[in-house]
Order: structure tokens, then sequence, then C-alpha cells
């Protein structure tokens, strides 16, 4: 999960998390003692489920899980980091400074800013929101051969059977519900792919966006790549 060389870089990022971070409000003082197993190497196993060498952006990332811990992981990924809050993106932009992490972008805004804007092989979340909501935010971020991969709970069959509607009305592939982490992390952690059905057909619902946003201030621009 963590190459050799890479493990350190995780084991400051987790002290990070459990000093500054419970400081600063971004993780509770409860959570502090259980992060490196709950939630960073619930985080890293995503990397299971994602290709070598792409882009990946992870909407609502928070303190930067699991977008950042996949980064750290997996140095051959291209990772963009979307938060709306100053202080998460103050911090994740001190993280990624210290530990070096030059393939990764730390954007401040909603995904909804990104939308007609830019695309991504891979877009991840943990937590941010019921099936149907997250790929109204994330699909127009995935480019044609590219997917959502969401870390989800056991309502997640509940969630799909929701999202049917809006699963069709977006021409959106079949979701693929499996787990990643067996005999790493216990319980494994479960996993929804959701892919576009046809790449040469995704055009309306992308139209539509940016059709409805193109009279508004591109807040894209805030994007600041750290090297």
């Amino acid at each position: 999960m963590f190459a050799s060389d890479r493990l350190p870089l995780a084991e400051r990022y987790t002290e990070l998390l459990t000093t500054e971070g419970v400081l600063r409000g971004l993780i509770g003082p409860r959570e502090a003692p259980r992060l490196w197993e709950r939630h960073v190497l619930n985080s890293a196993v995503l990397g299971e489920a994602v290709p070598e060498g792409v882009s990946v952006c992870d909407i609502g990332t928070g303190a930067g899980l699991p977008g950042l811990v996949l980064a750290i992981a997996r140095p051959d990924l291209a990772v963009t980091l979307v938060e709306p809050l100053l202080r998460r993106t103050t911090f994740l932009d001190e993280v990624v400074s210290e530990l070096g992490l030059s393939h990764v972008t730390v954007v401040r805004g909603r995904a909804e800013d990104l939308h007609g804007a830019s695309t991504f092989d891979v877009v991840t979340s943990r937590a941010v929101a019921p099936l149907e909501r997250l790929l109204g935010w994330s699909m127009p971020l995935v480019a044609p051969s590219g997917a959502t991969i969401a870390m989800k709970g056991r309502s997640i069959h509940e969630e799909i059977e929701q999202a049917q509607e809006f699963l069709t009305a977006w021409r959106c592939g079949t979701p693929e519900v499996f787990e990643v982490g067996t005999g790493l992390v216990d319980p494994p952690t479960t996993l929804v792919r959701v892919p576009w059905a046809d790449p040469s057909r995704i055009g309306w619902p992308l139209a539509r966006v940016a059709k409805r946003r193109s009279g508004r201030r591109d807040r894209s621009s805030v994007k600041r790549e750290v090297s």
C-alpha cells in the first residue's frame, strides 16, 4: 500500500493531522488515535482501483482524505485536491509543500467551479453526499474514458436504486460495487465505480451545465500548483 520510500511521508502526514489538524478543527480529537487505521490506510487502498499514470481529482477532499493519501502512495498520479474552505486548503498547501508532492495541485473551490473547464481520468470522493447528488458534481469532471470512483458504505446499493433516473438521463454506465484492501484493512473499503455508458455521447449533460454557467466568473483561476 505504501512503498518503503513513501511510508515516512504517510507517517508525517498522519502526524500533522493528529496535531495541526486537530488544533485547526479539521479532525475531531476522538478520531486522532485511530487516524492511521481507520482513515489513512482505508484511503490508501483506493490505489488498487486507480490505473497507473492517470489524472485524479478528489472533490470535497477536506483534510486530504482520500486524495492526499492516494497522492502519497502513488507518485505516478497527477492529483488535484478540490476543497472550498480556506482553512482546509491552507493546511493542504502546507502539507503538500512540506512533503514535496510536486504532482499535487490544490484548488480552493467547489467541484461545480471546474465544470466545463477541466476533466480527469478518475474523480474520487469519500463520504461527500448520496450517490445521485455526488454524480451531479463529479461526472461533469470525468473524461470520456474515465470514471467516478467513490468510497461508500453499506447503503450504496440503495443509493444506486435511488439514482437510476439520473444514471439514465446522464448516460452513465452501470455502477460497479466492489471492495479493495482485503487482508490489509478491516473491514475492506467499499467502492462504487461509475463510467460513461458511451464515451462518444457525453456532450448533452456537459453542454447543458456549461451553458447554464457560461455567464459566471471562472473561479478555477484560484488553482495553485505547488511544486
